[in-house]
């Protein structure tokens, strides 16, 4: 194969000036050294979640962390294998590869991957790439327009839905919370339920709880006399006519509750994320 490439390169050389020679050119990933042992777990925390893990040999063990999505836990099966590799392809379409060694004692434990990785894998299945779903979600922050405004107060607090933004299959909603008072509101949570517009007394209201697909901001508090912004992409979606999309913040500990109501025609003006 190598004799038959320098064959090809050197014709190529030779017939470059008559134009009798085209080269397609390639790019190659450098893989990222890594050293693990068998008597000690190494964690290599990606920015997005793991789609997919190879290993280039059963001598290395490797399986996410119980209960998250981005962290990836690595061990030597047996010590002094060969020296082998490992690719790991994450939900933002990046692929990373490692060559992986063993050593008693690995310099690091705990390795943080950057994002320099090039986005390379392109998913099926109509599976969303986590790391456009984040970037949409930091266009419609920067953005300023205001076209909706749907709004609730309690007690010195108010919940504001100002913007609602379309990106192919996403729909994002820029969400405020104010707390004007002299107390911290803390969030118990912020949820998003698709309801019935009536419903009789003596019948359970008919909802479906619609989870974000991604979520800009920090959910856990605001406090006194501040306020704060949240987008929450959710997918995109229009209700029927006896229906409607309910936002949802609580109050921990406290009963600062209210719900905005989304209504088909606040989804109509929604405005494109580039826009």
């Amino acid at each position: 194969m190598r004799i038959f490439l320098l064959c090809q390169l050197l014709l190529c050389l030779l017939f470059q000036a008559n134009g009798f020679c085209q080269v397609t050119g390639t790019s190659v990933i450098d893989p990222f050294p890594l050293e693990v042992t068998t008597s000690k777990t190494t964690h290599l925390i990606f920015p997005f979640g793991i789609k997919t893990v190879d290993r280039g040999s059963r001598d290395i063990l490797a399986q996410k962390a119980t209960g998250v999505e981005n962290i990836l836990q690595v061990k030597a099966a047996r010590p002094d294998f060969d020296t082998t590799n490992l690719t790991v392809i994450t939900a933002d379409g990046k692929l990373f590869s490692f060559l992986v060694g063993y050593a008693d004692q690995p310099l690091s434990l705990n390795i943080q991957i950057n994002s320099a990785a090039v986005e390379i894998a392109t998913f099926g299945n109509g599976d969303l790439n986590d790391g456009k779903v984040a970037q949409s979600a930091l266009l419609a922050k920067s953005n300023p327009a205001h076209n909706v405004s749907i709004k609730e107060r309690s007690s010195q607090s108010e919940l504001l839905l100002s913007s609602i933004f379309v990106d192919d299959d996403l729909l994002l909603y820029s969400i405020e919370l104010a707390n004007n008072s002299a107390l911290k509101y803390e969030i118990e949570n912020l949820r998003f339920f698709v309801r019935d517009k009536k419903y009789r007394k003596r019948t359970a209201i008919q909802e479906t709880e619609i989870k974000p697909l991604h979520i800009l901001g920090d959910t856990n508090a605001v406090s006194p006399q501040t306020s704060h912004t949240f987008v929450f992409v959710l997918p995109k979606m229009t209700f029927p006519d006896k229906k409607y999309l309910a936002a949802q913040v609580q109050e921990k500990n406290g009963g600062r509750h209210m719900t905005l109501k989304v209504r088909n025609r606040h989804l109509l003006k929604a405005l494109p994320i580039r826009q």
